[in-house]
C-alpha cells in the first residue's frame, strides 16, 4: 500500500507543477500556456517583420515621389525655356497635343439616342456629373465628338489630377467601390504594373504611361458635385457661351468648382 502511494505521488509530481500557493497545476493548463506563448512569439515576429517591410516601403514611396517631382519640374522648365527661345527668335511655340482628357457628363438621360447612350456607357459616364480620364487617340476623339452635347472635356493639369485622386479617388476592388485611404489597396491591385502608391497612380494617369489602361480602369468614375454657381447653359457649346463640348485648359476651373 505504501509503495502504491509512493508511485502515485511520483506520477503527480512528474505530470503537474506546483502553483505559488502550493496547489498542483493541471497539465492541460500548462500546455495551453505554452501554446499561447508560442502564438504570442509568432505574432510578435510577424509584427516586427511587417513593421520592417512597411518602413522599407515608405522609404521607396518617398524616393519615387521625389523622382516624380524632379521630373515634373524639369518638364516645366523645359517648356518655359522653349517658349523663351521661340520668342527670342521671333517664332511661336506650339505646345504638344494633350495625351489625356478629363471628361464630365453634363446632361442627363432624357432624349438620348441609342448610339450616344452606348458610347456614354463605354466611357463609363452613366450618371450626371460623373467624370473619367480618357486617353486621346483617333477612336476616343471620334467618340467624344459624337457625344459632345452630353459631355464637356479638356486637358487636366497635374494639380487637377492630384486633387481629384486624393479627394474623390475610389478604386475598384472585387467589383466594389473602395476609397483610396491606403497605399496597400493600390499595391494589391496594381503592384504587378509597378504602381504601388498614390503618387505612382497620379504619374501614370498624368503622363499617360504604358499601364494607363489598367490604372484608369482601377479608378472608379469620379462622382463630382454640381459646380459652384451652376452651369451657364448645358444645351449649347462652350465656344458659344454654353457648357458642352471641348473646353481645353478651362476644364481645370470647372473641376475646381465641382470637386
Amino acid at each position: 500500500q505504501n509503495t502504491k502511494k509512493h508511485k502515485l505521488s511520483l506520477s503527480l509530481s512528474t505530470s503537474t507543477t506546483m502553483s505559488a500557493k502550493g496547489q498542483p497545476i493541471p497539465e492541460s493548463l500548462l500546455k495551453k500556456r505554452k501554446t499561447l506563448a508560442e502564438v504570442e512569439a509568432k505574432r510578435a515576429e510577424r509584427k516586427a517583420a511587417a513593421k520592417k517591410k512597411s518602413k522599407a516601403a515608405r522609404k521607396d514611396i518617398f524616393k519615387r515621389a521625389e523622382k516624380y517631382v524632379r521630373e515634373y519640374r524639369a518638364t516645366e522648365r523645359s517648356v518655359i525655356r522653349m517658349r523663351r527661345q521661340a520668342k527670342n527668335s521671333a517664332n511661336v511655340y506650339v505646345p504638344a497635343e494633350p495625351k489625356v482628357a478629363f471628361v464630365i457628363r453634363v446632361r442627363g438621360i432624357n432624349r438620348v439616342a441609342p448610339k450616344t447612350k452606348k458610347i456614354l456607357q463605354l466611357l463609363r459616364l452613366r450618371q450626371l456629373n460623373n467624370g473619367v480620364f480618357v486617353k486621346l487617340n483617333k477612336a476616343t476623339l471620334n467618340m467624344l465628338r459624337l457625344v459632345e452635347p452630353f459631355v464637356t472635356y479638356g486637358a487636366p493639369t497635374l494639380k487637377t489630377v492630384r486633387e481629384l485622386i486624393y479627394k474623390r479617388g475610389h478604386g475598384k476592388v472585387d467589383k466594389q467601390r473602395v476609397p483610396l485611404h491606403s497605399n496597400a489597396i493600390i499595391a494589391k491591385a496594381l503592384g504587378r504594373f509597378n504602381i504601388v502608391c498614390v503618387e505612382d497612380l497620379i504619374h501614370e494617369i498624368y503622363t499617360c504611361g504604358p499601364h494607363f489602361k489598367e490604372a484608369n480602369n482601377f479608378l472608379w468614375p469620379f462622382k463630382l458635385s454640381s459646380p459652384l454657381g451652376g452651369f451657364k447653359n448645358k444645351g449649347i457649346h462652350f465656344t458659344e457661351g454654353g457648357d458642352a463640348g471641348n473646353r481645353e485648359e478651362h476644364i481645370n476651373s470647372l473641376v475646381k468648382k465641382m470637386n
